[in-house]
């Protein structure tokens, strides 16, 4: 039997939540230059519009979409106003640190509303589509802090967990209708929103001994999204640079 096991995105019509900066910029930007048409999402119309005229300056195809994804009325209407896709990455989200003591109702509501309320009503109002027209992708951004406890982010990691799972859970429930749902878990990462050092802080945890840039994990779900990964359904690809081992 012969695949479509091609880069080839020609066609196709991808959102990217959180992409005008770091590592969804670095996806949109990709996606694009295999060929797809890019829904850029963001909450800042002036970045959203410089990602999408460099796509464009490139030969690609994006436009813009503002949403505040902490409110779930804003991530239905982004999800109305974007109409049918066929792939969707989920890299919009917030990380911020504090204690189980010092965490307060909406520094708790933050997380779960962004990081985990947001792709669920995205792929509740999305793939259905996709579903029935026998084919799509999403990709779901996540974090080696899912599994591994870090002091402070109890909160932010539960929320990434708690995305690994739904990962898994809609890779059953739409996978045999043609849709593929997977997650990266990323490492430290440099982007804008760790500019204040919190990424190079983890370096001596990561056994390549560096932070990645936001291209490195971009690459990974891209690949994802595309035909080249079609047997590839319900993983949560680990891509952290290796984490050096404990003695003891």
């Amino acid at each position: 039997m012969s695949m479509d096991l091609s880069l080839d995105l020609f066609g196709k019509t991808a959102l990217v939540t959180g992409a005008t900066a770091g590592i969804g910029r670095a996806v949109a930007v990709e996606l694009a230059g295999l060929g797809a048409e890019v829904v850029v999402h963001g909450r800042d119309p002036d970045r959203g519009a410089e990602t999408a005229r460099e796509i464009e300056a490139s030969g690609g195809k994006a436009r813009f979409e503002a949403a505040d994804l902490a409110v779930p009325d804003e991530v239905r209407r982004l999800a109305e106003a974007v109409g049918s896709v066929d792939i969707l990455i989920n890299n919009a989200g917030v990380y911020r640190f504090a204690s189980t003591a010092e965490a307060d109702d909406a520094f708790f509501d933050l997380h779960i509303d962004l990081n985990l309320r947001a792709p669920f009503i995205l792929v509740q109002k999305l793939v259905p589509g996709m579903a029935a027209r026998g084919f799509g992708a999403v990709v779901n951004l996540s974090t080696f802090g899912a599994w591994k406890p870090a002091r402070g982010a109890g909160i932010y990691g539960a929320s990434k967990a708690g995305l690994d799972l739904l990962t898994q859970i809609w890779a059953d429930e739409f996978g045999p209708s043609g849709v593929r749902v997977n997650a990266v878990s990323a490492g430290p990462t440099h982007t804008p929103g760790t500019a204040g050092g919190v990424a190079d802080a983890l370096t001596g945890v990561i056994a390549l001994g560096r932070v990645a840039e936001a291209e490195e994990i971009a690459h990974v779900v891209v690949f994802l999204a595309t035909p080249a990964a079609s047997y590839v359904n319900g993983s949560v690809v680990q891509v952290h640079g290796g984490l050096r081992a404990t003695s003891g």
